[in-house]
């Protein structure tokens, strides 16, 4: 059959380094980093004290009081990105198919803090089981998806992926895949995360994956150094509107930019670690760029998962090399995590917007902190902490996550 064209019409963010779209690139081209001191908690007894947080973000400014009490934070920061995509892509709600217009939102995690809560209070009180009648409702991680489609009236496909860090960009793919195949006009699709809580940090420093940089949060993220210690946890959201080519056109919309191609495989390996040699990395990327019906020469910009982890950080590169040879060194690679932190299930759909936002302003966004050069890791061009102009035509994403989850998702430059 042949297959519709997807585009993307519609961004939205909540980020550590800038709670608009506007406000977020122009930071990832600052190259401003987002960690700074825990302020959700007293985090002073633990091994790490700081976090990539939402920066001027008040819930009073988006929900009243009463509303507010039903949705746990990660829904908030979902809920809130969603009203900015609509927004920019200018829906008339009045004026689609509702019925073919649909939501597919991600969280790796869901409703950590409401978890905590509720289980804190039944654990220091009498023994007496009250819980908050929003209890399950607020915990669970497809809830933010029905309340979008709720909130805007879409009856289309509606429902949630997890498959940790990589939950946003297996969004992005089930919305992409449902247009071209016809089943859907118009999708609402990415992820939320606000696992910066104690549960978040403890659990994370138990296992050794997050920096322990006290001393210097804003150099702590460092991909690709040979110093690396961890990734800093990030919160946050990303919201995109994929949307079928013609249906696009016909309402006048602003298009930001083409989806062409997605890969989706499993290292088959371990509970956390990669694959050593990246295989499911590698497959991935080959997988999407037969998808997108393309050369490897094609690629001109690679938004690594690149998460600042001593092992994933080799990997990743491996990967890259052994997928794309001598063409390697001619792709200008980045990780924005240097500067966003790890949105865990949100990652996958701020680093799409990095990406088609890099395609657009013809700009590749650095990689920061890098201050010393690791000899395990191919020789690649990383965008070491200086942006560079760039004219991009297909740019790839990569996503990972616990488990063995892997998705690429590959742009295009519109053109018409």
């Amino acid at each position: 059959m042949e297959l519709k064209r997807v585009v993307v019409t519609g961004l939205g963010a909540l980020t550590p380094i800038g709670n608009s779209i506007e406000e977020y690139w122009k930071n990832l081209v600052l190259g401003t980093s987002g960690a700074a001191e825990i302020t959700h908690f007293d985090a002073s007894r633990f091994k790490t004290q700081f976090a990539c947080e939402l920066k001027n973000f008040q819930v009073d400014d988006y929900f009243d009081r009463k509303e507010a009490r039903k949705y746990d934070t990660y829904a908030k920061y979902g809920m809130v990105a969603a009203d900015q995509v609509v927004e920019d892509a200018k829906i008339d709600l009045e004026a689609i198919n509702l019925d073919r217009a649909g939501v597919i939102w991600a969280s790796g995690i869901g409703g950590l803090a409401t978890f905590e809560k509720e289980i804190g209070d039944w654990a220091t009180g009498d023994g007496t089981p009250r819980f908050n009648p929003f209890f399950i409702p607020k915990m669970i991680a497809d809830i933010a998806a029905g309340h979008i489609s709720i909130k805007y009236g879409f009856r289309g496909p509606n429902f949630a992926t997890v498959s940790a860090c990589a939950s946003s960009a297996h969004a992005l793919i089930d919305a992409f895949n449902y247009i071209r195949l016809g089943k859907a006009d118009i999708f609402i699709a990415g992820g939320s995360e606000a696992a910066v809580t104690p549960s978040g940090i403890g659990g994370f420093n138990a296992m050794h994956a997050i920096s322990t940089r006290n001393d210097d949060p804003k150099t702590a993220s460092r991909p690709f150094d040979k110093d690396r210690d961890g990734f800093v946890l990030g919160e946050g959201a990303g919201s995109l509107i994929f949307e079928e080519y013609e249906h696009a056109i016909k309402r006048g919309a602003k298009i930001y930019g083409e989806v062409v191609g997605s890969g989706l495989t499993a290292d088959a390996h371990h509970m956390t670690a990669p694959h050593p040699e990246g295989y499911g990395a590698m497959m991935a990327m080959r997988n999407a760029l037969e998808d997108a019906g393309i050369q490897k020469t094609d690629i001109d910009h690679i938004n690594t998962h690149g998460t600042s982890t001593p092992v994933g950080d080799i990997a990743e590169p491996q990967a890259i090399v052994n997928l794309f040879g001598e063409h390697a060194k001619k792709i200008a690679i980045n990780s924005t995590k240097s500067m966003t932190g790890h949105l865990l299930g949100a990652t996958g759909a701020i680093e799409a917007i990095a990406s088609i936002l890099a395609i657009r302003n013809s700009f590749i966004p650095p990689t920061i902190n890098h201050f010393t050069d690791d000899p395990e890791i191919p020789d690649l061009d990383f965008t070491f902490n200086k942006g560079v102009d760039r004219e991009i035509t297909y740019a790839l994403s990569n996503t990972f996550g616990f488990g063995g989850h892997n998705a690429t998702l590959i742009f295009k430059k519109f053109i018409g």
